[in-house]
């Protein structure tokens, strides 16, 4: 086993070093597109669509010029952030804007499919949040459209990929500074219903889509997408198979997707990756364990650090009078990774913004969003047959 002192200490080497990357001069880039800002419409002006619309306010060389949803309310909201932006109640009306460049959608899951594919055909930029599409079909439909007609930028709002923390941390564990991976246990738990308020019984379906099946999948969509998202982004590969259980156990209140959801996949390189979402107990809350063997790797929402692996000694003697043997585990205390970075979605936002300028292609784009896509899919189907579900040979991406 690689001697811990030295292991630390080149670690700490690595992850001493300062970030290091120049922000591009948007404006001159915007000058040469003879363009003066990005001009961005967001459909779907809930409590992500306008959380969305605070940050991009907040970003240079951005404008929101128009935004969309069916609930008034909502529209009266979402004026107060962006006071000049055209309000419209459909999304193809926002799409027939000529002075609209590029679309966030971020409206429920069950209508990513068909507003981005109408995006596609309006010839918009796209920033698709996760998860990009229900379904495996509508995911391998849209992603065949994309390609064979869309000459935009297509991002998918995996904010977490585009997070430079990440960035790095993944770049560590490829120069495999916590030796071979071998396992990943993930997991995003809450205590308390995950329910939005309703100002009338009738928009219940329409503001908690997230609890019924027709709109959504639920915890694993809505919050496992991202971690499973970085799975696949560090072994650049795909899940061969997955099987779990969830359950409607804790809040009997009528929802149709599951308040409790448990789910392993494997990959081809053999590593197996848990995955747990729970809204009866909050412990630990979000977290990333990346296990190889000669440490292991933690992240959360905005911090990581690195626990080598520590000495296992054998102490052999008398326990309880009889000869046998006892054991001593000294754990490695975690080295913090000290690497500066910005709010993940303030981050995915602005290299949104840089893609469209620089005509280049997003970190969490197309594929890697249709794969996770997928991934959910295959999920959903293991957790409801309660059977190992394979990815399938048709899933051409």
């Amino acid at each position: 086993m690689t001697n811990r002192r030295t292991f630390i200490k080149k670690s700490a080497t690595v992850m001493a070093t300062p970030l290091l990357f120049t922000k591009p001069d948007v404006f001159s880039i915007l000058s040469q597109k003879h363009l003066n800002r990005v001009r961005i419409g967001v459909i779907g002006t809930g409590s992500r669509g306008t959380g969305l619309m605070q940050i991009l306010n907040a970003i240079e060389g951005v404008e929101i010029v128009a935004f969309c949803d069916t609930l008034p309310f909502r529209l009266k909201e979402a004026s107060k952030i962006s006071p000049k932006a055209k309000m419209y109640e459909k999304y193809t009306d926002l799409l027939s804007d000529k002075n609209v460049d590029a679309v966030v959608i971020s409206s429920p899951l069950n209508t990513h499919a068909q507003i981005a594919s109408a995006a596609v055909n309006a010839d918009k930029h796209i920033y698709c949040e996760k998860t990009m599409v229900k379904g495996a079909q509508a995911t391998l439909d849209l992603v065949k459209k994309v390609k064979d007609q869309h000459k935009k930028i297509f991002q998918t709002g995996h904010q977490y990929h585009s997070s430079r923390l990440y960035v790095h941390a993944v770049e560590l564990i490829k120069e495999g500074q916590i030796g071979k991976v071998h396992a990943i246990r993930a997991q995003w738990n809450r205590n308390g219903n995950w329910r939005r308020p309703v100002p009338d019984p009738m928009f219940e379906r329409q503001i908690n889509w997230r609890m019924y099946r027709e709109y959504s999948y639920g915890l694993l969509a809505e919050l496992s997408s991202h971690q499973i998202d970085f799975a696949n982004w560090l072994f650049n590969s795909h899940p061969e198979k997955v099987t779990g259980f969830g359950g409607i156990d804790y809040w009997k209140d009528g929802r149709e997707t599951y308040d409790n959801t448990h789910v392993v996949y494997a990959y081809p390189n053999g590593v197996k990756a848990t995955y747990t979402c729970l809204t009866a107990n909050a412990k630990d809350d979000y977290k990333i364990y990346v296990m190889g063997d000669k440490g292991t790797l933690v992240l959360d929402y905005a911090n990581a650090w690195i626990y080598p692996e520590g000495t296992y000694t054998k102490e052999f003697g008398e326990v309880d009078g009889v000869s046998g043997a006892t054991t001593n585990w000294v754990e490695g205390k975690g080295i913090p990774i000290n690497y500066a970075h910005i709010d993940p979605t303030r981050q995915a936002l602005e290299d949104f913004r840089d893609s469209i300028m620089k005509n280049q292609k997003p970190l969490s784009d197309l594929e890697t969003g249709a794969k996770t896509a997928i991934a959910i899919d295959m999920g959903i189907q293991a957790m409801d047959s309660e059977e190992v579900v394979h990815w399938s040979n048709d899933f051409k991406i």
